[in-house]
């Protein structure tokens, strides 16, 4: 019995299988940065790289392997890609203010004070 991979053809394998390398080196790279970064603020940069260009390439791999395999286009996986682009932003965000809000409530030395200055900084004076 064959499977789907040995019945792909090399024209569709070369860019399914280096687009699924690419994928993973991203999502890799954002997990050693998750891991060698010290402070919250710095590490909820790192895991980006992997939801926004790591998924990208997985999922293009897979919009091309199953458009191949089943001979019908494919695209439903634009769904997770579109879902993931909305919520992971969102959900930073919100992770960072709550860090931000008990950094300052905790009176934490490493977070600006919510006080704001009044007068403006100087570039931004009109001469």
């Amino acid at each position: 019995m064959s499977t789907s991979f040995e019945t792909l053809p090399l024209w569709a394998a070369i860019p399914v299988g280096g687009l699924l390398v690419i994928g993973a080196f991203l999502t890799l790279v954002g997990a050693i940065g998750f891991l060698k970064l010290r402070t919250f603020y710095e590490r909820i940069h790192a895991p980006t790289l992997g939801t926004s260009g790591g998924i990208g390439a997985i999922m293009l791999a897979s919009m091309i392997f199953f458009s191949i395999s089943t001979e019908s286009l494919v695209i439903h996986e634009l769904l997770i890609g579109i879902f993931v682009t909305v919520t992971t932003p969102i959900t930073f965000m919100l992770l960072a203010r709550a860090a931000l809000h008990r950094d300052r409530a905790e009176q934490n030395g490493i977070v600006p004070p919510k006080n704001t200055p009044t007068e403006p900084p100087a570039e931004q004076q009109a001469p």
